[in-house]
């Protein structure tokens, strides 16, 4: 397998087939509900983060969750569970229940240079000039992206009042059609491509690092891209313009990715729960209203995992994630002391 050939697999999918597959949606049990509210009374002296997948005990759905690990790697990419009732529980029990499931899956890991593990997904009416500014905490509709992490995890407290559609893209699918239709840019997203360091990510050292889109190490693919720090890293002085060809092909990957017949597009009702691999499926969102009432207003809960089973990474990954063998702990930013 290589930059000029075809992608194998068998968890790649297109558009609607996502939701005919067995592994895409589960739903929650009465027995799973007992299970996890047993694990919350257990855990509810704990502060949150020190709530393990140890300390947070599952049996039987912890045996779910595994093979929703093992899916998330090996098969489609990405898992929506449904039925948690979030009308039953205060915000904060919701909260803790999805931390100590989430465990299960992987280890979280740090979302800023403060250190925060769990992140509220909001529009939180920040200035294009305030740094505390990202693509999460503003309404707008976002581009197809990657998170920093092996895995990305969502669960819907509130929906907006309209809008804030889901669209998820197998990247695989993506490399293939874009292999068939415009090889010669394909060539080009296997290349290395600055990015400028996060505006939150002030306890890396480093103002910029290089990764491909596209890569395939030990045979395993990921795909990942962001492209907002592409951007600012080539409006930085000290680094070169980008190319055309560079631009086309990136522009060529959204609009590819766009295409409805490629992505599925889908609506978290609150309680949904979210799972993606960020190396085989990418993901965005589109621009939201939220409702006038404060209380009401979406609110979407994300924490980044990197997991025990995860595929290796090129070299080049290793600025950016800290780590590139399979299975290692990884991903992230580094907290400032």
């Amino acid at each position: 397998m290589d930059a000029d050939s075809k992608v194998e697999h068998p968890g790649i999918w297109t558009g609607n087939e996502l939701q005919q597959h067995p592994d895409w949606c589960y739903e929650l049990t009465p027995e799973d509900l007992i299970e996890l509210e047993k694990a919350h009374r257990s855990t509810s002296a704990l502060p949150l983060d020190e709530i393990t997948k140890a300390n947070f005990e599952l049996a039987d759905f912890g045996q779910r969750l595994k093979t929703i690990q093992d899916n998330l790697e090996n098969s489609i990419g990405a898992t929506r569970i449904t039925g948690f009732p979030v009308h039953r529980f205060e915000e904060e029990t919701a909260r803790r229940i999805f931390w100590g499931m989430s465990n299960h899956i992987g280890t979280p890991v740090s979302q800023s240079a403060k250190g925060e593990r769990i992140f509220s997904v909001r529009n939180e009416g920040y200035t294009d000039s305030d740094n505390r500014q990202r693509g999460p905490n503003t309404n707008r509709k976002l581009s197809f992206h990657s998170d920093r992490s092996d895995v990305i995890s969502f669960l819907c407290w509130k929906q907006a009042k309209s809008g804030g559609e889901n669209q998820l893209v197998h990247s695989m699918a993506l490399h293939n059609t874009i292999l068939e239709k415009r090889p010669d840019l394909l060539q080009e997203l296997y290349q290395p491509i600055y990015y400028k360091r996060h505006n939150v990510d002030s306890g890396n050292a480093l103002p910029w690092c290089k990764q491909p889109i596209f890569s395939i190490t030990e045979g395993h693919f990921a795909c990942n891209i962001l492209r907002v720090l592409i951007e600012r890293a080539y409006a930085m002085p000290e680094l070169p313009d980008l190319t055309d060809q560079q631009r086309e092909a990136l522009d060529f990957v959204e609009e590819t990715a766009s295409d409805p017949t490629l992505h599925f597009a889908f609506r978290q009702n609150p309680g949904d729960m979210l799972f993606i691999n960020n190396f085989t499926v990418l993901h965005r969102r589109s621009a939201f209203e939220d409702h006038p009432e404060p209380d009401l207003r979406r609110h979407i809960y994300r924490i980044w995992l990197s997991v025990p089973n995860s595929r290796p990474l090129s070299p080049l990954f290793e600025d950016n994630y800290g780590a590139t063998n399979a299975g290692a702990l990884r991903g992230g930013m580094k907290p400032i002391d």
